[in-house]
């Protein structure tokens, strides 16, 4: 039996309200850094308004093209942001997404590593350990921990510097319970959400984090039922069926904590979308609103939380006499509304000196799966990011993200600008 259009569209019904707050105005134009690279009408959130509405009225498909101009989005929420009626279209996309994946499917390799591998973190795992011999094989190594795809490789990366895969995973690393060291009371317990690229490329930040609460006075679990937070696979790709399994394990592995702390903005950002885009039934709002009431960034737990004094911010050895500025990761900025706390914290380490980025909160391009499908597109917006950076004249760019600063370090490396890009917890000793 045929779909009704209803059923055919049901996540974008949900969010109609926001398609119908566009004004049409063309704000978003100015604001939009795909449009600002593209300049083409379907690039921007007016046009892919436009686009969502003629899928609705039955003049338009998932075509091809289609498809390529709705996942041609960095959901940064720049457009929403700056609109005069806080239109928020990036919903609609993914809502959108969600309903075209319902209709079409996910296209090989995808319907491979979102549905069967990154829900399995076991194996995820495996696989991981696999391509770091992989990585270390074939691929020639150039800054620090950074490996350049080569030219033979080019189908997968094109030329872009990734982040050498660790030799031990964090998991392997820590135990589910860390407690303060001798001599320190715990006032608290929190859960750890470690995400993917903590995990398997930053054992050594995620050590930092675990090290620097501790030492402050919180017990630390480290569940190892936990797994990806779903980012990639029901924001970028839409699938929610594989994004509400992942989301259910998330919670399961968190149950009876109050926080639970995550020092990736996309991570924390995806963590509270759970009862805004994969609550199907009231069982699930339920606990995924519960849930996403947890979730803390790392430097919004040590400043509103934690309420830790200033003089707990000791800076690493390394960053001692550094010019430092910061870059605002669209999760953590308009997603979260965190932009305050991580100044904060920077402001408060002796010994180094901040200066403010121009357009900080600019987009860097990386936004997941979208830097991977549209490479060239993402260097021409990190581009302009690294104009900005280069402008303050600083030493460091400190952000709160690991994949912008994969991006971030992927671009001063294309550009030859020799600024050491850290996490914000990697500037604290």
């Amino acid at each position: 039996m045929a779909k009704s259009k209803q059923d055919r569209y049901e996540q974008i019904k949900r969010f109609e309200a926001d398609l119908t707050k566009c004004m049409k105005c063309g704000f978003c134009t100015f604001w939009c850094p795909v449009y600002q690279e593209e300049r083409i009408e379907p690039s921007v959130a007016r046009g892919k308004n436009m686009m969502i509405r003629g899928l609705l009225a039955g003049e338009l498909d998932y075509t091809k093209e289609y498809a390529d101009r709705l996942n041609k989005c960095t959901l940064c929420m720049t457009c929403t942001a700056n609109c005069p009626s806080k239109a928020n279209i990036p919903n609609v996309i993914v809502a959108a997404r969600a309903d075209m994946v319902k209709a079409r499917g996910l296209k090989f390799p995808y319907n491979i590593i979102y549905r069967w591998l990154l829900p399995r973190r076991t194996l995820f795992g495996r696989v991981i350990r696999f391509a770091s011999w992989f990585q270390g094989i074939f691929l020639p190594k150039t800054e620090g921990t950074i490996r350049h795809l080569s030219m033979f490789l080019s189908a997968l990366g094109k030329g872009r510097n990734i982040p050498q895969i660790a030799p031990r995973f964090l998991r392997q690393m820590v135990p589910v319970v860390n407690k303060p060291p001798g001599g320190v009371k715990a006032t608290m317990t929190v859960g750890y959400f470690t995400g993917c690229m903590t995990d398997f490329v930053l054992p050594d930040l995620g050590k930092h984090v675990i090290d620097f609460l501790t030492r402050n006075g919180v017990e630390v679990i480290v569940p190892g039922e936990q797994g990806c937070c779903g980012a990639p696979v029901f924001l970028g790709a839409g699938d929610f069926d594989t994004g509400r399994k992942m989301a259910d394990s998330n919670v399961k592995a968190f149950e009876g904590l109050d926080y639970v702390i995550s020092d990736c903005a996309t991570c924390t950002s995806a963590l509270k979308d759970y009862p805004k885009f994969l609550a199907d039934t009231p069982e699930r709002e339920e606990a995924y609103a519960k849930f996403a009431g947890k979730i803390l960034d790392i430097s919004q737990f040590l400043v509103d939380v934690l309420k830790l004094p200033a003089s707990a911010y000791k800076p690493s050895a390394q960053v001692k006499g550094k010019k430092i500025t910061w870059h605002d990761p669209c999760h953590l900025s308009r997603h979260l509304g965190i932009t305050s706390q991580p100044r904060q914290i920077i402001k408060s380490i002796p010994d180094i000196e901040y200066v403010e980025m121009p357009n900080a909160d600019r987009c860097c391009g990386m936004a997941g799966s979208f830097s991977m499908y549209y490479y060239d597109l993402s260097k021409q917006i990190a581009d302009k990011k690294v104009e900005a950076i280069k402008s303050t004249g600083a030493d460091i760019v400190a952000s709160s993200c690991p994949g912008c600063e994969i991006q971030l370090i992927d671009s001063l490396l294309r550009n030859k600008v020799p600024v050491k890009v850290m996490h914000i917890m990697e500037l604290l000793e």
